[in-house]
């Protein structure tokens, strides 16, 4: 590689605004000609970083045979070989075009460049990139952020060596970044990588509840499976009869209980009587007393108790009865009850009692 500069190339590289017609406006020209100036400065002087991103602003804004021509100079010196053949190539081309007059103006350039292409190009790294075959449609592939479309990828493409950064990004998924070295000559091929998008896990399911052990299917907290209201409950006259029942079987069986005691009582009591003559009986003994006392106390209990119970009773069916029917949809899967007359009669004597219950409907 050849970076001898003789001083009528240099001179050259000083007049390029001679060397060719102008077609920018004078503004923008005089703005090329400040950047080429320091652009060429820091070329000379080692500090290429700075150097070549000012040249090719100066060609950008005044494209000039010259210009090209020094930045593909730059590029070279920088190490940047790739770019730099790319700009012989161009230079070369726009020589190509030039009329006889402007050929002979810029002859020393052109051999110049093309020794330097030709001695460049094969130390151009290749770098091959390439996608896996489910990568989805719209997949983004940058190389040092410039994007590669898919006629790009596949294919040996050239690159300047030293590191280079690859990045792959499929449509809603993460960045995934690749960093490599590359040497001159070198040949290589990089298989991407490419991450889905992750795929957000189902919402919650309302966990099941345990089947009924009856078999009694569950009831939902407000609407059925076919949207129709659910029963609120017994009305508060069932309740009544419910309360009124329970009550009712309890004074049942207070009065049962009392009633067998008082028997016992009065049972003992005829045992401690003394016959005293034919068909008269002397029952003045102090345990004889006792006990007759207690068994009138618990027939009386008793008697309360059946009283009770049977009146209880009694208000219960009265009340179950006479509720009034349901209405809505469930009005009719509920058999409707007729209210009837309901008798009942109490049944005492000296050795127990009972309730006689009647209805007619």
């Amino acid at each position: 590689m050849r970076f001898a500069w003789s001083a009528p190339l240099v001179s050259g590289l000083l007049s390029i605004a001679l060397t060719a017609p102008a077609n920018a406006q004078p503004d923008a020209v005089a703005v090329a000609e400040s950047l080429f100036n320091r652009g060429l400065a820091d070329m000379l002087a080692g500090r290429h970083s700075t150097g070549c991103p000012a040249l090719a602003e100066s060609y950008r804004l005044d494209p000039r045979a010259g210009r090209l021509f020094t930045l593909a100079e730059c590029e070279a010196q920088w190490g940047r070989i790739a770019t730099a053949v790319a700009r012989y190539n161009d230079f070369l081309a726009l020589y190509s075009r030039m009329s006889e007059a402007e050929k002979l103006q810029q002859l020393e350039r052109y051999k110049v460049a093309l020794e330097q292409r030709d001695t460049l190009a094969p130390l151009v790294p290749q770098l091959t990139l390439s996608l896996p075959d489910d990568a989805p449609a719209g997949t983004v592939v940058q190389r040092d952020g410039i994007t590669l479309e898919r006629p790009s990828l596949g294919i040996p493409l050239p690159v300047n060596p030293g590191e280079h950064v690859v990045t792959t990004r499929a449509p809603g998924g993460p960045l995934h970044e690749v960093r490599f070295t590359i040497d001159k000559s070198d040949a290589k091929t990089i298989a991407l990588e490419v991450k889905l998008p992750r795929e957000e896990p189902p919402p919650d399911k309302p966990a099941a509840r345990p089947p009924d052990p009856l078999g009694v299917p569950p009831v939902s907290d407000a609407k059925g499976a076919a949207g129709a209201p659910q029963s609120s409950g017994p009305s508060g006259q069932r309740v009544l009869a419910y309360v009124a029942g329970g009550l009712a079987v309890s004074g049942l069986i207070v009065g049962s209980v009392t009633g067998w005691m008082a028997l016992n009582e009065s049972s003992r009591a005829d045992k401690e009587c003394k016959d005293v003559g034919p068909g008269v009986a002397e029952c003045d003994t102090p345990v004889a007393k006792a006990a007759g006392e207690r068994a009138k106390d618990l027939g009386t209990v008793s008697t309360i108790g059946f009283s009770a119970g049977a009146a209880l009773a009694g208000a219960a069916v009265l009340l179950f009865l006479t509720e009034p029917s349901p209405s809505g949809p469930q009005a009719s899967a509920a058999p409707r009850l007729q209210a009837g007359t309901v008798s009942w009669s109490l049944l005492a004597g000296p050795r127990g009692g009972g309730v006689a219950v009647q209805s007619r409907w």
